[in-house]
């Protein structure tokens, strides 16, 4: 949506995405489907429809390097190169340099290459709940964690075994301890040089309320007024942004294109911040919270990033919290299932004070609309005053909407405050550690 304002917006999509296609016809633009992870295919229609200025924001084109591609023509481009990605799609790489530039912000971990390597990397954590991550892209639904998924140290080399069998997953597992805090997103805006810090976010990443059932890309995120979680000290924000600041550094420095967005997850500990890893995109749904309280042009903001002269006033972000609720196909993230039709009034939604942004789906007619696949089918967003206020509004939604599932509990400050109490109980010699490290 932000894409569109200011601009005619031209979109290749792998899908008719209800909300892209309509945005960009709205702009006087076009949208085209293809393989968005073929760099020529993408590239070619960059320069047919002589495009002033592209952005790629999905991991997978990232690692392909659709960046490269159109860089390579001459298309005016935010988003990192596939070197620069590799901060996401190579997890070993990115816990390597995270150890060089903040070592105290790396959870105890073993990286494993081989079968012959993994007894003597669960050795090192003796008792300890551990969390076995592939060091490729997986989606966000790669990692696995004594607790909610394994049940045991030989659980997780089971799952360790199989990962290191599994195409796409990487050449070696990472095994790292598990961290007793709770998580938070920065989604830093950056040109390479300057970094923009906008406020932290919070997402929940499980599929039922409590935190309960397997972990999903999101079922909703916030945003609460301030840079600061209920959970979090000012202290936590400013270690993490120093990291931040010292990992794009670090990139530039090693001749790595980077400019975008550097969705990077952390862990708020009584002993300070940890890193859970970095994504060289959007995060998914949290770029929502930061959109909808951006005051100013993000198509402007993109021409500055492109060009190297990215400055704070470009991203000025509105001191008011802002909330994400995803509705789902009820099998997502559990099985394999149908395509599911639902009906949704879009224009009733947004007159009462909401954003609809379809994800997987299609529309069939008007108010009507079909899943595709299994994954995420629409987020409602709202901004207010406060936390509550842009709950009520997003859940009313919701509760509109037949057929796709949602969590009752996103942006209760119940849940949040549960949070807070865990960080601070992180402290004790008897902590036990609830959260998984996400990934």
């Amino acid at each position: 949506m932000r894409m569109s304002e200011d601009s005619e917006l031209h979109a290749f999509v792998g899908h008719e995405n209800p909300s892209i296609v309509g945005y960009a016809a709205a702009s006087g633009g076009s949208h085209q489907v293809g393989d968005v992870c073929d760099p020529a295919a993408v590239a070619a229609f960059a320069r047919a429809r002589d495009i002033d200025i592209a952005m790629v924001s999905a991991d997978e084109p990232l690692q392909a390097g659709v960046v490269d591609a159109l860089l390579a023509q001459g298309t005016h481009t935010v988003g990192p190169t596939r070197a620069g990605a590799e901060i996401e799609w190579n997890k070993a790489f990115a816990r390597e340099l995270l150890a060089e530039v903040a070592p105290d912000a790396v959870p105890m971990l073993r990286m494993v290459r081989s079968a012959g390597d993994l007894d003597d990397a669960m050795a090192a954590f003796g008792s300890r709940p551990v969390v076995v991550k592939p060091s490729g892209l997986t989606g966000g639904k790669g990692v696995k964690v004594m607790g909610p998924h394994l049940a045991s140290h030989e659980d997780a080399k089971a799952y360790a075994l199989e990962l290191l069998g599994r195409d796409g997953a990487g050449d070696s597992v990472l095994i790292e301890e598990k961290i007793v805090g709770a998580e938070f997103t920065i989604q830093a805006i950056s040109d390479g040089h300057t970094v923009v810090l906008p406020p932290s976010t919070y997402d929940f990443p499980y599929r039922f309320e409590g935190d309960e059932g397997p972990g999903t890309g999101g079922m909703g995120s916030l945003t609460v007024g301030c840079d600061v979680l209920p959970f979090m000290t000012d202290a936590h924000y400013v270690e993490a942004c120093s990291i931040i600041r010292a990992v794009i550094e670090r990139l530039t420095a090693q001749g790595r294109h980077f400019t975008g967005v550097m969705n990077s997850g952390f862990f708020a500990t009584a002993d300070g911040v940890k890193v859970i890893e970095f994504n060289a995109r959007f995060g998914d749904p949290e770029c929502m919270n930061i959109m909808s309280l951006l005051d100013g042009s993000w198509p402007e903001a993109m021409k500055c990033i492109a060009h190297g002269r990215l400055a704070l006033a470009n991203v000025v972000v509105r001191e008011e919290a802002s909330l994400v609720l995803y509705l789902v196909s009820p099998d997502y993230a559990l099985r394999p299932g149908p395509a599911y039709d639902f009906t949704l009034d879009r224009a009733r939604i947004e007159g009462e004070g909401c954003n609809v942004f379809f994800s997987s789906a299609i529309q069939t007619g008007e108010n009507a609309y079909r899943t595709v696949g299994t994954s995420r089918a629409v987020a409602l967003t709202a901004t207010a005053p406060t936390l509550e206020q842009a709950r009520q509004r997003v859940v009313q939604s919701a509760a509109t909407v037949p057929v796709l599932e949602w969590r009752r509990d996103v942006g209760e400050m119940s849940y949040l405050e549960g949070l807070k109490q865990l960080v601070d109980a992180g402290s004790a010699p008897d902590a036990q550690p609830l959260l998984p490290n996400a990934g």
